[in-house]
Parts: structure tokens; sequence; C-alpha cells
């Protein structure tokens, strides 16, 4: 039988039964924010675009339970296996913890194009990945929205990492999209949490005129974002004002994406920049390369997701002209990147 997608909102209990015998495989995309990030932790908006990049994840039946990834196996007797030990299989462990899948029964091998701690949402669209192929071969039916808001719950109460909303949207949905976190500011119970607004821009955008450039420099985003998340929980006022402020700057950048203006858009982004890099979210490489970015021409430049190495993006329309990605790696950029219209989290079912 030939691999066949299988859509979250159309999943049949007679499909999802009968994948228990094949072999799965599920995979999610990278993202960049674009504008508005990090307010998803502040109940704010952001602007955020998948890029081609994918985390993967596969899985064949057996008579046990192995972790396979970067070429080392894990095996798991028991529930005690599970806790994490610091490695390449924790967010796996974390995963299977959380949804507690009976039997034990099946070899899961995953991994990653998207480089680790490169603040390309990496960790999180493996873990959704993780999630979309086990809650199948379990026969669970899951929305986008549940998908999401358990990927991001396992996350911060499982992995410990102070984390928003954003990536585990971006890389459950995919594409362009407006996310409005409204009400989301505090953390709740799974049950209590109240679902994002997901808007998707993909019909009304011909060109992303953007370009990627990572530092080099890996990163633990909940690192950087869990001093200032406890600022902003003291209602330091620097910190209130700044995260009310980028998330406005998010709904001003919609509309110049929409109207494709680049250059008020271009503003908006640096104004994000400097917002964040001056309640101490931004890091020596980044602010290098973003540098770099406006002095070779970009209209705007700014962290693509948390600072102190990672990612940053920049607004350069037109990307037939090498010199900015030149510039960037003058500069010292470990690689570069584009945007595009990725699809979300999917999964294939094929006979073995």
């Amino acid at each position: 039988m030939s691999a066949m997608a299988i859509c979250y909102a159309s999943i049949s209990k007679k499909g999802l039964m009968s994948s228990k015998q094949g072999k799965l495989t599920a995979s999610a995309p990278g993202r960049a924010g674009i504008i508005g990030n990090p307010s998803d932790m502040y109940g704010g908006s952001v602007l955020a675009c998948s890029l081609p990049m994918r985390a993967w994840a596969i899985l064949t039946p057996a008579s046990g339970l192995t972790l396979v990834t970067d070429g080392q196996e894990c095996e798991i007797g028991n529930w005690d296996d599970l806790r994490p030990a610091g490695d390449l299989f924790d967010i796996a462990k974390a995963v299977l913890r959380y949804i507690q899948p009976r039997p034990l029964a099946c070899r899961i091998e995953y991994g990653s194009d998207i480089p680790r701690h490169s603040g390309m949402a990496g960790s999180t669209a493996l873990m959704v990945a993780l999630l979309n192929v086990l809650l199948t071969w379990q026969g669970r039916r899951l929305g986008r929205y549940q998908l999401a808001e358990m990927a991001r719950y396992i996350e911060l109460n499982h992995l410990r990492v102070v984390c928003g909303y954003q990536d585990a949207y971006m890389t459950t949905f995919g594409g362009l999209n407006y996310l409005d976190f409204r009400g989301k500011q505090f953390y709740r119970r799974a049950e209590a949490e109240l679902f994002a607004t997901v808007e998707s821009l993909n019909p009304f955008v011909e060109q992303l005129p953007f370009v990627l450039a990572y530092t080099g420099v890996a990163h633990s985003s909940g690192a950087v974002h869990k001093p200032i998340r406890e600022r902003w929980l003291e209602g330091e006022q620097e910190v209130v004002a700044a995260y009310d402020r980028i998330s406005e700057l998010a709904r001003m950048g919609k509309k110049a994406i929409l109207q494709g203006d680049w250059r008020e858009l271009g503003q908006l982004m640096n104004e994000n920049h400097r917002i964040q890099r001056d309640v101490g979210g931004s890091g020596l490489s980044n602010e290098r390369l973003i540098e770099a970015a406006l002095d070779g021409g970009a209209l705007g430049a700014k962290l693509a997701g948390a600072g102190d190495g990672g990612t940053i993006i920049a607004l350069f329309p037109n990307l037939d002209d090498q010199a900015l990605e030149l510039a960037l790696m003058a500069a010292g950029a470990e690689a570069i990147y584009h945007l595009a219209l990725s699809e979300g989290t999917t999964v294939t079912e094929e006979d073995i």
C-alpha cells in the first residue's frame, strides 16, 4: 500500500486501529517569529511562519519499546526507565510519560533537520512529531488545537522549559499565521487552558522576503525566557509595558504584511527588537548579525526566537540579490535559511 496522509480532522477509528499493524511516519516543521515574539508568553500576539526543515518520528511495531536517535538506542523496560537523564531521549521519554501508552511494544526512530537549540522550535517540532505518531498508534483522535496545547503542556511541565505557546501552535499548524494568545498569560491546568486564535494568512501573502541567519551559538530558550518571565510576574513596569507594546506591533505587522508594506514592517520589526534587547532578551552573537543585516540593506532585523544565540530574521524584499547573505556570512553566520509555507504536522501510514 502506498503512503497515505492522515489528517487529524478526518481520522476514522477503523483507520487508526489498522495503523498499529503498519509503519507510521510523522513530521512537523520548524518556525520563525516574524514579529510579536515573545509576547506569546504574555497573552500577546505573534506573526510567524513555518520553515521547510522538519523534525520526524517513525514508529514500527515491535516486541518491546526501543527509542532510536542520532545513532543511539535506548531500551525501555518499565516506567522507571522513562525518567529524564539529560540526554537525547528526554523529549521522547517526556511524551511517553504523559500519554502512558500500553502496551510498550514499538520501535520509535526520530530526528530532525532543524539545528538543535537554534531558536527555530526544533525541540517542539520533535515533540509534536512524536506525539502525532504515538497518538495515532494508540488510536486517539485529537484536533490540532488539542495537540498544540498538549505539546506545550508537556514541554512546560515535564521538561521544565519556561515557554510560550507560539512554538507548539506553529509546529502543529504550519504555514504563515497570525496568532492571538489573549487570556493565556498565566499558565493553567491542561483542562482549563483556553485555545489560541490561529488566523492563516497563507492565501493573502504572495511573497515571504525574509532571510534567517543562524548564529551557530546553541542556546536554551527556557534559560533566556525564565528571568524575564519572573520580572513580568513580579509586575516590573518596564517588562509589562514592553510586552504590551510588542503585542501591538504584531497587530500592526499583520496589516503591513497583508498590504505588502515592507518598509513599515521593517520599522516595526526593528522596534520589536529594540524592546526585547533592552529588557535583556538578545545577545552578542545576535546583535552582530542584526547589525550586519541592517548594514547589508535589510529593512528590518530581529530575533527569530529566543536570544543569547540561535537565529535572527531579516526583511529583505530583493531576495535575488546575494548581498545580504554575503554580509551575514561575513559577520559569522553559520547557516542561511528562508521561510516557506510548509504544512503543519502530518502522519502517514504504510504496510510493512
